[in-house]
């Protein structure tokens, strides 16, 4: 498999590379993409084929999840098996942002993106990139960080296609994007808990939480 590289305005993407983008997805492929928090490969989440083609071009285990990006709480609650307040207050709080929220996935989304535990990791991005793209498509974006699991995650195009070329279908190349990781936090449970502290800090979470 080729990679093929696009160089675009992060900030300004152009209609060509999102069509392109958008077309790769449609046909299954795996597309990196740069984010406010360095790039991530995206893919169709409703396709088995393109979540198995993420998951081997990571190395990754396919008991672990895979998060996906939403256009807003609107989408996110479509994907949401048991849609909490806390989603509601967590989404509009802090999205766009870096906060992934992992909520008990609905029925429509399919087990293997969940690393077969039902459950499922939401985030809305600040990236114009991914907004465009979602927007172009009309649904939601498997979004999982571009590396190879265990090494650190690709902080610009040229390095994604360097590290994984052979691995993924297209990089969209909008230079530098070396922003930190979003914060990860499971709703799913009575007691919330943060499984990873990026961005976004414990304490801060805890705060807006126990206002409600």
């Amino acid at each position: 498999m080729a990679t093929d590289l696009i160089e675009l305005d992060a900030e300004a993407p152009s209609k060509e590379a999102i069509e392109r983008a958008a077309a790769a997805v449609l046909r299954g492929r795996v597309v990196a993409i740069p984010t406010e928090a360095r790039y991530a490969l995206v893919a169709d989440p409703f396709n088995l084929r393109a979540v198995s083609r993420v998951y081997a071009a990571k190395g990754r285990e396919e008991g672990r999840s895979l998060p996906v990006l939403v256009s807003d709480l609107m989408m996110a609650e479509e994907l949401t098996a048991e849609v909490s307040a806390r989603l509601r207050i967590l989404a509009r709080h802090y999205w766009p942002g870096p906060l992934t929220i992992i909520v008990p996935a609905a029925a429509k989304i399919p087990l293997k993106v969940t690393g077969n535990s039902g459950r499922l990791g939401l985030r809305q991005s600040r990236s114009k990139v991914a907004a465009a793209l979602i927007e172009r498509l009309g649904q939601p974006l498997i979004a999982t960080s571009a590396n190879v699991s265990g090494q650190p995650t690709c902080a610009s195009g040229i390095e994604v296609f360097g590290t994984m070329d052979g691995r993924v279908d297209l990089v969209l190349d909008g230079g530098a994007s070396a922003g930190p990781g979003p914060t990860t936090i499971d709703i799913t449970e009575p007691y919330w808990r943060v499984i990873k502290e990026g961005a976004i800090r414990e304490k801060e979470l805890a705060e807006i939480l126990h206002r409600t």
